[in-house]
């Protein structure tokens, strides 16, 4: 971490604290401090349930405490491939800094790897509160006919849901309850096709395959719109966006488009063969020379 943004998030802390710049103070000019304690990365048993497994990833992010400093410690780019995420995972555990919702949502993804009978996708939520915007992702989850969530927020009943709940639109309207008790409106909800269980994978994460404008919208509405979109994942009919992308260059008529390339040979063929054509323009010319016509070349 450099200078400028050591002293940065020392800002912020004395902006935000109650305290002020009482506490900075005191922790700055310590001459010791406690070592801060690094818990122990879960490890899946045989004798655990799926519920208590997530049950304990959620208890290691909690450990972790959420990152209140206004500075990320670790960089998340949506666009990463999973492989690199995975990366960034793992120096989660190895660091144990806190963390903010982006993170939690990687490093959920990395802990519960392994487990095919559980699936994870991205839920993003963007909200209105005061004249500003606000937007939150947790990890939903889906196992056993059952859905539920990790995450980490600074609300407690913002972040993980227990698998309990029956349907997607259950689970979304949880989370909608949840904003109404702080005076956030719900304004738009995004939803990201299942992550793959492959750690090496080069394949991005589909973040946003499904986006409903919810603030637009009746509840019945809603509730149609994601249990159509859960059954097609349940019946791993959705694929994700970059699968379909060479499928768009070709019907946009993209050079890539085989049907071009076959075409192109004949043309250039068909060029060739108006060559003698040419030819023949250039002697009738000729011809109107002589009889006065003037040629620019």
């Amino acid at each position: 971490m450099d200078g400028q943004t050591w002293e940065r998030m020392w800002g912020h802390v004395e902006r935000v604290h109650p305290d002020g710049g009482a506490v900075a103070a005191a922790i700055r000019s310590a001459a010791r401090l406690a070592r801060p304690s690094v818990p122990p990365v879960p490890n899946y048993k045989l004798s655990m349930s799926i519920p208590e497994w997530l049950q304990a990833i959620q208890t290691y992010m909690k450990m972790l405490q959420y990152n209140h400093t206004g500075t990320q410690f670790f960089e998340i780019r949506k666009t990463r491939p999973l492989s690199g995420l995975m990366e960034t995972a793992k120096e989660m555990t190895r660091e144990s800094l806190p963390i903010k919702c982006l993170e939690a949502v990687i490093l959920g993804i990395y802990l519960t790897n392994g487990q095919p009978s559980v699936e994870r996708f991205p839920i993003s939520f963007k909200t209105h509160f005061s004249g500003n915007y606000f937007h939150h992702v947790v990890l939903g989850i889906y196992c056993n006919g059952r859905y539920g969530s990790l995450g980490m927020s600074r609300r407690s009943d913002l972040m993980d849901k227990p698998l309990t709940y029956r349907t997607l639109s259950d689970l979304i309207f949880e989370f909608e309850d949840s904003y109404k008790k702080y005076l956030h409106s719900v304004k738009k909800v995004k939803i990201g096709l299942y992550v793959p269980h492959e750690p090496h994978s080069f394949q991005p994460i589909e973040w946003k395959q499904l986006v409903l404008n919810v603030s637009k919208m009746m509840r019945t509405e809603v509730r149609k719109e994601l249990e159509k979109f859960a059954r097609d994942m349940r019946m791993k009919i959705l694929k994700p966006s970059s699968a379909h992308s060479p499928m768009k260059e070709r019907s946009r008529g993209k050079s890539l488009s085989p049907r071009r390339r076959q075409a192109s040979p004949q043309r250039r063929a068909c060029r060739r063969d108006k060559s003698p054509a040419v030819v023949d323009k250039k002697g009738d010319l000729a011809t109107l020379n002589e009889v006065g016509y003037q040629l620019r070349i």
